[in-house]
Parts: C-alpha cells; sequence; structure tokens
C-alpha cells in the first residue's frame, strides 16, 4: 500500500470524490481520502492522501488557501456561481471601477461569512446542499472567516478577477456574492481555480491522466508521492530513548525525560522518528502532566 501525498491538478467536471474514486482504481488500494473539496466547476490543487497519509487530513486542511476566481457582476443565482439559477439582474448602470475596487479591497481582513446552501456543510445530520435541492431553506449561523489578502487581477466590467488568500472554510462563491450585495447590483462567481493549499501549489499539481500514465510504467511512488513528514516540517522532531521507543509503537505516553526534552516542551505538536530517521508519530504535548501524548500514529 502507498502513503504519502500527492498534489493532483482537479480538472473541471470532476468531483473531489471522482478523483479519490479514479485514484483508487489507477493505484489499486482502497485507503485514499483528499483534503479539502473543490466544486465540480472548480479546477486546481486537490491534496490527495494515500494509506497513512489519510491521518493527516485535518492538519492539511486547516492550512491557508489561494483562488483565482472571475465573478459576474449584476447577477444572482440560488448557487452563488453561474451553474446555478437566476434569481435576479440588474438593469441599471453598474458601479464605477473606483467603486468595485473598494469594495472587493474592503474584504481584506476578514469577516462573518453565511455558509451557502448549495455546500456540504451538515445542519442536522444532512448536507445542507440536499435540503436546497428540496427546495429547503434553512437557519445557518454565520463564521468569521479570514481573508489574509485579496487582489484585483483583471478588471473588464462586468467581469472582474480577483486572487484570494483566505482561511480554511472560506466560500469564494459567497465572497463574491457579498461583494456584489455590497455594491448594491449583485454578483455571481464565474469561474475559481485553487492555486495553492497551504504548502502544495498549482504548478506542481499533476493531471489524472499523468499519474495514470506514471503507475502505469510503475515509476509513481519516486516520482510524485511525498512522504508525509515532509508535510510537517515545521514541527521538531525527536527520537526517543530505545525503552521509550517499545512505549511509542504501543501508542503510549512518553515523558519529557524518555524524550530528553527540558520541562517546558518542545513545542504543542512533534514528530517522532526512530534513530534510523523512519517517521511513526505525532505526540500532543500535556504542559499539567509533563508529558506527550499520542494524536496521529503512523506505524
Amino acid at each position: 500500500m502507498l502513503s504519502g501525498i500527492l498534489n493532483v491538478y482537479k480538472e473541471p467536471g470532476y468531483t473531489s470524490n471522482d478523483v479519490v474514486a479514479k485514484l483508487r482504481g489507477i493505484l489499486g488500494q482502497r485507503k485514499i481520502g483528499h483534503a479539502g473539496t473543490l466544486d465540480p466547476a472548480a479546477s486546481g490543487v486537490l491534496p490527495v492522501l494515500l494509506g497513512t497519509a489519510t491521518r493527516l487530513s485535518d492538519e492539511i486542511m486547516r492550512h491557508e488557501k489561494s483562488y483565482l476566481a472571475s465573478m459576474l457582476l449584476g447577477v444572482t443565482t440560488d448557487t452563488q456561481d453561474l451553474t446555478g439559477t437566476v434569481l435576479s439582474r440588474w438593469e441599471r448602470a453598474l458601479p464605477e471601477e473606483d467603486a468595485v475596487r473598494q469594495a472587493v479591497l474592503s474584504f481584506k481582513g476578514g469577516y462573518e461569512q453565511l455558509p451557502p446552501m448549495y455546500s456540504a456543510k451538515q445542519v442536522n445530520g444532512k448536507r445542507l446542499y440536499e435540503l436546497a435541492r428540496e427546495g429547503k431553506e434553512v437557519v445557518r449561523s454565520k463564521v468569521f472567516v479570514k481573508i489574509t489578502d485579496i487582489r484585483i487581477r483583471k478588471m473588464d466590467l462586468p467581469r472582474v478577477w480577483i486572487e484570494v488568500d483566505c482561511s480554511k472554510g472560506t466560500y469564494i462563491r459567497t465572497l463574491c456574492h457579498d461583494i456584489g450585495a455590497l455594491l448594491g447590483c449583485g454578483a455571481a462567481m464565474d469561474s475559481l481555480v485553487r492555486t495553492r493549499a497551504g504548502g502544495f501549489f498549482l504548478e506542481d499539481a499533476i493531471k489524472l491522466d499523468e499519474i495514470e500514465k506514471l503507475a502505469a510504467n510503475g515509476r509513481i511512488l519516486e516520482r510524485i508521492v511525498l512522504p508525509e513528514e515532509l508535510y510537517l516540517d515545521h514541527l521538531r522532531v525527536r527520537t526517543p530513548s530505545p525503552e521509550a521507543e517499545k512505549k511509542l509503537r504501543n501508542g503510549n505516553a512518553l515523558t519529557l525525560g524518555e524524550l530528553f526534552l527540558p520541562e517546558r516542551g518542545c513545542g504543542d505538536l512533534i514528530r517522532l522518528c526512530t534513530a534510523d530517521g523512519t517517521f511513526l508519530a505525532l505526540y500532543r504535548f500535556e504542559p499539567e502532566k509533563k508529558r506527550y501524548v499520542p494524536y496521529r500514529m503512523f506505524l
């Protein structure tokens, strides 16, 4: 079984789960997941996790993401993008470019965003998009999303192209909708490309057909599967004593002494490896008990 991370370029027309299903066939293994859903019409970076790397899903998804999106001013839809049913069209003159620029840039820093009905969020055990398809709308709570940066790449009204660096859970089509609402004319997302997900970038992403060719030639492992520990290189590495390694392999807590650490530890999360460098686990610090306990095991 392969373990590691694939930086896949998701093409338009595929769901994120389609990509996983396709890779299960290509690689001949079931234990595959992805870190961060992209809408079917969107394209770009989709980190795919193989084998033990599936345990890193939460860790990878929490990192910042970057997008290139285009939005069409003067129209609103039920899905907040152009795949949906048109709800309104602006019949008057559109705002001037300066007003559009000011509205777009005003979202830098972040704001309270209302998750769209056409989304995978769950309410009472049911996905919002399932309720939306039944013609139902439910009360949702706003969520603060961080917009680290937002830039206008091109403006050719009624279309505007924006680049966005943002936190986990940000809906770019909702951002486009909210920009349109601020302008008063409405807006819907026209296209979306995810250019970065944490440490994975668009220029390094590989299409499914390329992965299939590499797998057929038996060269996929050394060419494109990244070891999961490379994504964790910002974390401190510790090698326990030989006696403590036995406890580690059994998933037991380890004392600071067994990890040769001072009383303050060396961070909330650490990587634990054997003397030969084999990555075994992530452990989390419990300061009140002055010990590290298992967070994710990779045995």
